[in-house]
């Protein structure tokens, strides 16, 4: 789904298991897309609300939020957000996004409610990052029927891939049913860690598996990257200098290679 010439890419980021570095990487990569100076939105659709804390952003004092958008009570201008890193914005999510896919069933297009709440904002933003939440319902289908890539956080353990294969069919089911348009940007490494064996089978398996699919940039296991939220920052705002920080930085740069080469 692509606004005007070029001027908009909106990103899923999914993965149907939880613990997988989704909500590190949504906030994370939109941060560091965002001192790029590209105008970036990250829209938090999870009911644990977890990016939106992740940027400091107490949930239950969020008047405005996208469960109120897809019910139709508030418009996406009425609940952007600015956050602490500039060029970048978040529409917060609210716990009661779990009550969400009840509210849409009866609604006529429910599988594209978000495609049309994001078809509000025109060309405001270079880049939308939707943080999908831990499940393959109908807010994730939302997220990837609104989308023009996905990006598949995956962990490095030794069930990675059995998800990933119920992943990939609902994409295909996505892309054959209600958005063609639909590709995978990458397949994202995270929690790799150098002294365990498991962590480079695992690379080399996917690698093997879905070769040029697999992003070059491999999140690690880092300290600084599991205290950041609990500050309420980005990594590149809490130690700009760690390995975390630096690898999200690094994918940021892939991504945009990657769309300059389209």
């Amino acid at each position: 789904m692509w606004y005007g010439n070029e001027t908009v890419m909106v990103i899923s980021i999914a993965n149907q298991k939880g613990g997988v570095g989704k909500t590190t990487t949504a906030v994370n990569l939109s941060a560091s897309i965002a001192v790029s100076e590209r105008k970036t939105l990250v829209i938090d659709m999870d009911s644990q609300c977890n990016t939106t804390s992740g940027f400091g952003i107490p949930y239950n004092n969020v008047v405005g939020h996208i469960y109120s958008v897809l019910i139709g009570e508030k418009t996406m201008a009425e609940v952007i957000r600015p956050t602490a890193v500039p060029y970048l914005d978040i529409i917060p999510a609210h716990p009661d996004l779990i009550g969400a896919e009840i509210e849409l069933l009866d609604t006529t297009e429910r599988e594209y409610a978000l495609k049309k709440a994001i078809g509000e904002l025109g060309d405001t933003y270079s880049y939308i990052f939707v943080d999908c939440p831990p499940s393959l319902g109908l807010l994730t289908i939302n997220s990837l029927a609104a989308s023009d890539r996905v990006i598949i956080p995956l962990q490095c353990e030794y069930f990675a891939l059995e998800g990933l294969a119920m992943l990939l069919r609902t994409i295909s089911i996505i892309q054959r049913k209600l958005n063609p348009g639909l590709e995978v940007l990458g397949i994202l490494l995270t929690m790799f860690d150098r002294r365990n064996n498991l962590s480079f089978r695992v690379w080399e398996e996917v690698t093997k598996c879905f070769n040029d699919t697999v992003f070059r940039t491999v999140i690690p296991r880092n300290v600084k990257l599991s205290e950041s939220p609990s500050h309420g920052k980005p990594a590149l705002l809490y130690d700009i200098s760690s390995r975390g920080a630096e690898s999200y930085l690094r994918l940021a740069s892939e991504i945009l290679e990657k769309r300059s080469e389209a």
